[in-house]
């Protein structure tokens, strides 16, 4: 045999032997790869690879670049769904009746489910299970932290994400329930003492430079103001300094509880920001424990094991007084 036919024979044989080798896709699809809180749950499917080495399964992670591309989210979702090797998938939808309308044109046959964000409750049965935060949950305690300050009310504006993402909606609706003592109000005028002010909510996309920027501009029209409620951490984390520059002058207000800033997740320099008194709370998830649990659950779906839904992931709390140990290890 000449030496062209060794390396014509040895390609052959790579080729017949590569689709052995090629591992099936858990495809875990986020809103944007921009973001700290999505880059936590691709580490925690990293952990599950590092710890499956022999599986034949491989935990894939993938989103858009930017979580404001909400069309982009759709296309990989109706992309890896296309994907001979993508077996299960797990979606954090930013847009929740676009990825249902999604899903539903792929007419995917692989097991779906939703990680960090849900579809909207009509859209359920488009879904195996939810795995992540209780949202409404999430938003009833950021709502707590700021009657626990203001049990007489006051004046207050929420900081939410995408106009369509579930998540935030059912944690805005969690803060205003806590609120006012009533359950579905759409927006609070005086219910339980509690009125949001003209301009809120503010839709950040979850760009943090945008939440400070609205922050900013409704302290500016509300300079009594009393409380923030901001249902995703983005201004924190996205934007750090920004944001202490912008509350560093509301210190002593803050510290006295006379000027309450309630908000969603601990990661980046949420924690410290806690520490340094320019939040009153933080009601934190667990994005690492999300992306670390998803692969093993998609392996029950595909298996046809019974799978609850939802699988709660559950919450960390802090305030300035726990930042050393609020955080679950």
């Amino acid at each position: 045999m000449n030496k062209l036919s060794v390396l014509v024979a040895v390609a052959a044989l790579a080729l017949s032997a590569s689709p052995a080798l090629a591992k099936k896709q858990l495809v875990i699809v986020v809103k944007g790869l921009d973001n700290p809180f999505f880059e936590a749950i691709n580490q925690g499917c990293q952990k599950w690879n590092k710890e499956n080495p022999d599986s034949e399964y491989e935990c894939f992670y993938t989103g858009p670049a930017s979580t404001s591309d909400e069309a982009g989210e759709a296309q990989i979702v109706q992309d890896m769904l296309g994907k001979p090797d993508t077996v299960a998938m797990a979606i954090s939808p930013s847009n929740a009746k676009l990825i249902a309308q999604t899903i539903k044109t792929a007419n995917a046959t692989v097991p779906i489910m939703t990680l960090d964000a849900d579809l909207a409750a009509e859209d359920s049965g488009l879904r195996k299970t939810y795995l992540g935060t209780d949202n409404y949950l999430m938003g009833y305690r950021i709502g707590e932290y700021i009657k626990e300050k203001k049990p007489n009310g006051g004046t207050f504006c929420s900081i939410q994400g995408n106009p369509g993402a579930d998540n935030i909606l059912r944690r805005a609706q969690g803060t205003r329930d806590a609120l006012s003592g009533q359950k579905g109000l759409p927006a609070l005028k005086g219910e339980g003492g509690w009125t949001e002010v003209d301009g809120c909510p503010i839709f950040t996309n979850d760009d943090g430079a945008k939440g400070v920027q609205g922050m900013t501009d409704i302290l500016a029209a509300n300079p009594k103001l009393d409380a923030f409620a901001i249902e995703g951490g983005w201004p924190l984390f996205g934007a750090p300094q920004p944001y202490r520059d912008l509350f560093k002058p509301l210190a002593d207000r803050i510290a006295s509880g006379d000027f309450v800033i309630s908000a969603a997740d601990t990661i980046g320099d949420e924690v410290a920001i806690a520490k340094e008194g320019l939040v009153t709370a933080l009601v934190g998830q667990r994005p690492f424990e999300m992306g670390y649990k998803a692969p093993s659950v998609m392996i029950d779906l595909i298996e046809g094991k019974k799978v609850d839904d939802p699988v709660f992931t559950g919450l960390d709390e802090c305030t300035k007084d726990t930042v050393d140990t609020c955080i679950q290890k």
